[in-house]
């Protein structure tokens, strides 16, 4: 409670005059603050609209939004609203979007059959969709000390996960199989650069041979550098702290993998990303055909 509230509270029975001098307040400032109450009323009556708009935001999205992509989400529902305003009704009300965890890594470094060339040097950016990628694979844990895993690729240009695999194993096969996902999504890789860890997945004869049937160029960082593959561990990251949300593991196999299929449609098709205007990455990719169109 405010000095300037107790007063207000209190004033009837010992006066203005008085309990501004025991507290140390100047009586101007308290007739002010009087002055300016229904304009106080008026903001805290609408920041409370404005809770309720985020709070249904919040819980479409499963709680994982934070200010900037709940702001980015209300101004395309028509909402003028300045992204400190959602910040501070967010604190206020209580209202907080998940927070990333330590990242444990999965995949084990194993000496390369081929030397395989860094074509991206951690430079995760693209100039258009469709040429560059990246990926990795994760854990999901499904209970009784047993794991599913994920293998993705992901397009650096639009952000979008354009292919997947999960599998009960790690082999050859998973990265395979969401590499060839991919190149069904888009139609073709040929040409386009695919850059991972050195994981023994990515470093296999099958592996290279399947990269060589797509037409897709290879590319690899350091050893045992996260950095190099930095955007493919933060996606695995922000999409297991998004789907478990602080649980340890999912009750079964067929819950983990239904909860990351609806992530990852909703990812792609919803999800404002903050690289890319905070648009999802099929809204993206969508902008960038109608100007084309639009310039042709």
């Amino acid at each position: 409670m405010s000095r300037f509230q107790f007063v207000d509270d209190h004033r009837g029975a010992f006066g203005v005059k008085r309990l501004c001098r025991v507290l140390k307040v100047s009586r101007s400032g308290f007739y002010r603050w009087r002055k300016a109450a229904p304009a106080r009323a008026e903001r805290a009556a609408a920041d409370a609209v404005l809770a309720e708009e985020i709070r249904h935001i919040h819980g479409e999205f499963d709680g994982t939004y934070g200010s900037p992509r709940v702001t980015a989400e209300l101004r395309a529902q028509g909402r003028r609203v300045n992204h400190k305003r959602v910040a501070r009704v967010m604190r206020r009300f209580g209202i907080v979007g998940l927070h990333l965890r330590k990242k444990v890594r999965t995949t084990v470094p194993e000496p390369s059959h081929q030397k395989v060339p860094d074509l991206i040097e951690r430079d995760f950016t693209a100039p258009a969709a469709y040429r560059r990628y990246v990926g990795d694979i994760t854990y999901l844990p499904v209970g009784e000390g047993r794991f599913l895993y994920l293998a993705t690729v992901l397009d650096l240009g639009s952000r979008r996960l354009a292919g997947w695999s999960i599998a009960d194993h790690m082999r050859t096969e998973l990265v395979t199989d969401a590499l060839r996902a991919a190149a069904a999504t888009r139609g073709s890789l040929d040409g386009a650069i695919f850059h991972a860890d050195h994981g023994a997945q990515y470093t296999s004869a099958e592996f290279a041979r399947v990269c060589a049937e797509l037409g897709v160029r290879q590319s690899m960082g350091a050893v045992g550098s996260s950095a190099d593959n930095a955007v493919a561990e933060a996606f695995n990251a922000t999409l297991k702290r998004e789907t478990l949300q602080g649980a340890k593991q999912w009750s079964s196999a067929r819950e983990a993998r239904l909860a990351v299929f609806k992530w990852i449609t909703r990812y792609n098709t919803r999800r404002r990303h903050s690289t890319i205007g905070y648009l999802s990455p099929i809204d993206f990719e969508q902008q960038t055909i109608d100007r084309v169109l639009l310039a042709a």
